[in-house]
Order: structure tokens, then sequence, then C-alpha cells
């Protein structure tokens, strides 16, 4: 059932392309772009261990969680189900975040940076009333996530509005009904090499390698 539910969640955030049927685990994506195209702002060195430690131990663990998961199903162990919740959640907004997160960023040379135009620009504008206003507002709501978390830019197709949200740890932001569009990673391994403990200066910067274009691709799939 909760395996069911990750599947349902990774589908709805891009991540589902890197679930096999037939392994029946979750693998980990690969980067489009080196480890180091994204410097000066962030670091090859963070990179690397971003994705290939980082993003691979949730991948990992994820898969252990779904095993058990599967046993204790095969077995009606319903109180061992129950108890694997939080490591399936866990680990499986870990994945799902993170495959957002790489896609959502750029090389200067690969459009990163390069504001959006089109019908997301129409709502960004019409909403907030610039692309400078929302990433002012979204960077101090992000900045001000206590410890770990992630700073979300989501669509509610309910009220059509873009909604600028947090979540705490690896919470997906599916979990409040909303389509993730664009995240920023907070915690501590996504910048601490590079910008100690002045996350301000990590937000400031992210900004010039969003890629837009996937977040508009991402709008528009939503609308």
């Amino acid at each position: 059932m909760l395996s069911r539910t990750i599947n349902v969640i990774a589908k709805n955030s891009g991540a589902l392309r890197y679930f096999s049927s037939q392994s029946n685990s979750y693998t980990l994506p690969d980067l489009p772009y080196s480890y180091d195209a994204l410097q000066p702002y962030i670091s090859a060195e963070i990179m690397e261990l971003h994705h290939k430690k980082h993003h691979q131990a949730y991948v990992t663990n994820l898969n252990a969680a779904l095993d058990k998961m599967n046993n204790a199903n095969t077995a009606k162990d319903v109180a061992q189900m129950i108890a694997l919740q939080s490591a399936v959640k866990f680990n499986g907004g870990g994945h799902v975040n993170h495959s957002i997160f790489w896609k959502n960023l750029a090389p200067k040379n690969q459009l990163g940076g390069v504001s959006p135009d089109g019908p997301l620009a129409d709502h960004i504008n019409k909403q907030f009333g610039s692309l400078d206003k929302l990433i002012e507002k979204m960077s101090a709501q992000t900045l001000a996530i206590q410890g770990s978390g992630w700073g979300w830019l989501g669509f509610d197709k309910s009220t059509n509005q873009l909604v600028i949200s947090t979540q705490q740890n690896q919470d997906p932001l599916s979990i409040s009904g909303l389509v993730p569009l664009l995240g920023i990673d907070v915690w501590e391994h996504a910048y601490y090499l590079q910008y100690k403990n002045v996350r301000a200066d990590y937000i400031k910067n992210i900004w010039n390698i969003v890629n837009w274009k996937d977040v508009a691709e991402r709008y528009n799939n939503a609308k």
C-alpha cells in the first residue's frame, strides 16, 4: 500500500522514471550536467557528494524499507508496516525531492538563470508583480526554515494559484496537495562545504542557475 503511495508521489513529481518495475527498486538518476557545471555557484565537490552519497543513500534506504514493507505485507504484519512508514516517507521524499532539484538547476551555458517567459512568466507577474518579487519572497521564506528542509514554488490546481511553501526534512511538497515546480534544498549538505553557515548567500546565488525552462514545463504540465 505505502509503496504504491510513493509511486504516486514520484509520478506527480517526475521521479517515477527512476523506478524499475522489473527490479522492484528505485535507482539513482544521472545528473543532466557534470559535477563542475554549476560552478562557481555550487562547487563540484558539493555536487558530487550531494548526488553520489546523499541522494544515493535515500535510494538505497528506500529500497531496503520497501523490501521490508513487502515482507511485512506478505506476513500480514500490520504493526511492522506501520513502523516502516516513516522510513519510506523520509527516504522516498528524499529521492523525489532530489530528482526534481537536479533538473531545476542548469549551467549558465544551458540557460541557467535565464528568466522564464510565456504562461509561467505571465502568471508570476500577475500574482507576485514581478519575478524579482517572487524571488525575494521565496528566498525569505526559505531562509527562515529552522533546521533542515526545502523551500518550494508549487501550483495549487484547486485555486489555479502559485504557492510558496516550505517543508521540513524530506517531506515532499505533494503531501500538501501542491504540484512541485521549483525546490531549493537547504539541508546543510547542499551548501555547507562552500558557504559554511551563511545560508543566505547560497540562496541568493542559486537563482543564477535556476532552470526556468524546467520549471515552466512543470507548470504547463500541472495546468
